[in-house]
């Protein structure tokens, strides 16, 4: 349902603007889609308790709306503007370098309603007549087209992040760049991105024309989109399209704090600007007079610096993964941000598979490697016995690598503790994979779902549940068995999963695999509200998978996660000390 309805409202935005309708009135369409498809909760649900006003950008007229498509299934108000809008514009508006303004002239001047009819026109020369356009935008439509055939959709974060980073580590290598960054949603780790952004800072902006010629002819480059002296773009052979930015260092601030977005949350920023007498954009902080508008020959703030520019506005540093327009800007004005989870604050992984089931390393080679990067405890998870896929363990191989755990444990002489787990399987049925006096016999226990992932949400909420409350089991291993971007999360009440979470004690995992990310962020921070602990692990089915953990860390701080919440950021003793206690 929330998807549903968010989908609508993104429409809904994409129509207004269509139609040239004031810029308020679809970003509030815009931004309440956003905070839709983050809720963690079901909007019947809410809708239930009268709780819809409450949300973030949701207003009475917005929770009408929502109500009118609980209630009966669609939204007159979306029915109407179909009707008057064909639907296949909006594809229009997602190729590049046509915005909701030219795909409206396609349509009124031509009658241009499809992608397909708009090639068409392209390939026909029907479109360099007309107005604002020429044979050259015509070709840059053209080859829009057929860049959007090559794409599947958001690309993960797995996949653009390490793309980014290998452009900015290039750039950053050079002479005349003093700083870098990856901006926009890769910087808010969001789980999939759209486009990527990259910054670089230079003392002198004549020294920017090298930086660009090195991007635009990197050997991963598949086509040109544009370069110039503060911006270029490109798109990869893989369909991905980078652009990167050149600032004066001066304005680094400025032009980080902007180009990191998100768009709901800068808009707020700008707005508390203008309250105190001031216009800001991607540059600089200028003056403005009563009416809003600049004053000519006021001096203008420049800030090389995020923080600067936030304390200028009477707020703190905001971390990049909470700006979403989410209560980070109002706990910024009163300087009540949480503390957020690090990757440093991590000493253990209690979620990892060796070669007894689906690894590629033995019990020791992966207690040798995280103790390598820096882990002080690990728990060895293999796949329990109805995972036949994944060569999972009968209780007899189980018992049976418990005494090789045991052996390795001694063998590290304490300089990294190995414990004896299982990642077990929530069957079908909801019955679970070990009986209870095996499961006695294990240091710890996840439960996941792996299997029948279809079932409807009564079937799914049962398994999960009967999981939670069995006393043996510790943690629920990807509660909501996602994978980006192949595999939807399954549907299940989750609020009954946090108040059974919460009842037993039962901590519920962050899955750091980039294919994964689940719990995902909205619902982290709900746990946490709840006062329900996390563990955040890799899921590791080699040793380069331990280092997957920062994906699951940017994860739990977009969920607003404090170390204290997370077990395994606590000491051998106190983690050794909390599995005792739950059995």
């Amino acid at each position: 349902m929330n998807r549903e309805i968010a989908q609508i409202f993104e429409n809904i935005a994409d129509m207004l603007q269509l139609k040239g309708e004031n810029i308020h009135r679809y970003l509030s369409y815009r931004r309440a889609a956003e905070t839709i498809r983050d809720l963690p909760r079901d909007l019947r649900a809410i809708s239930a308790e009268g709780g819809l006003t409450d949300l973030p950008n949701i207003g009475k007229t917005l929770a009408d709306k929502i109500n009118e498509y609980i209630e009966t299934g669609k939204l007159e108000f979306y029915e109407r503007l179909k009707a008057e809008i064909p639907e296949s514009l909006l594809d229009i508006m997602r190729i590049n370098g046509v915005g909701p303004k030219k795909a409206k002239l396609f349509w009124d001047e031509l009658g241009i309603t499809t992608v397909a009819e708009l090639q068409a026109a392209a390939e026909n020369n029907q479109l360099a007549g007309l107005k604002g356009m020429g044979s050259k935008s015509q070709q840059k439509i053209l080859d829009g087209i057929q860049a959007l055939s090559r794409q599947t959709g958001r690309t993960p974060l797995g996949k653009a992040l390490p793309a980014a980073q290998a452009i900015l580590d290039i750039l950053l290598a050079m002479p005349q760049v003093i700083k870098g960054e990856i901006a926009g949603s890769i910087r808010r780790a969001r789980p999939t991105i759209g486009d990527v952004d990259i910054l670089v800072a230079v003392q002198d902006m004549s020294d920017s024309a090298p930086i660009m010629q090195t991007f635009v002819s990197m050997e991963n480059v598949a086509r040109i989109l544009g370069q110039g002296e503060t911006k270029s773009s490109v798109e990869l052979v893989n369909g991905l399209q980078v652009d990167v930015r050149v600032l004066p260092l001066a304005r680094w601030g400025t032009g980080l704090q902007y180009f990191t977005g998100s768009q709901a949350h800068n808009v707020k920023i700008r707005q508390i600007a203008l309250n105190q007498g001031y216009s800001l954009n991607e540059h600089v902080l200028s003056p403005v007079d009563s009416n809003g508008d600049i004053i000519p020959d006021a001096p203008k703030l420049t800030f090389e610096t995020e923080e600067s520019l936030y304390e200028q506005l009477g707020l703190s540093w905001i971390p990049p993964e909470l700006r979403e327009d989410m209560g980070e800007i109002e706990a910024a004005q009163t300087h009540s941000l949480p503390h957020l989870i690090t990757l440093d604050d991590i000493q253990g992984d209690l979620h990892m598979h060796t070669t007894w089931s689906d690894g590629k390393l033995s019990v020791r080679e992966m207690a040798e490697a995280a103790y390598q990067r820096g882990c002080k405890y690990i728990v060895i998870t293999d796949h329990s016995r109805s995972l036949g896929i994944a060569n999972g363990l009968s209780i007899e191989r189980l018992l049976a690598q418990q005494e090789e755990v045991r052996r390795v444990d001694a063998e590290m002489n304490g300089k990294i503790r190995v414990f004896h787990g299982t990642e077990m399987d929530i069957n079908a049925d909801g019955g679970l994979d070990f009986p209870d006096e095996i499961l006695e016999q294990l240091d710890f226990v996840i439960a996941s779902l792996h299997v029948s992932l279809r079932q409807d949400e009564e079937q799914i909420t049962r398994r999960l549940l009967n999981a939670i409350q069995n006393p043996h089991v510790d943690l629920i291993g990807h509660p909501r068995a996602q994978q980006i971007p192949h595999r939807e999360p399954v549907k299940a009440d989750m609020d009954a999963i946090f108040a059974a979470a919460k009842q037993h004690n039962t901590a519920l995992e962050i899955n750091a695999n980039p294919i994964r990310l689940d719990l995902e962020a909205n619902y982290a921070r709900r746990a946490i509200e709840m006062g329900i602990l996390l563990a955040i692990n890799t899921d590791a089915h080699q040793a380069e998978q331990l280092d997957l953990m920062h994906y699951g860390i940017r994860t739990a701080r977009r969920g607003w996660v404090t170390p204290d919440m997370v077990i395994n950021t606590w000491d051998v003793a106190r983690f050794q000390a909390w599995i005792t206690d739950q059995t």
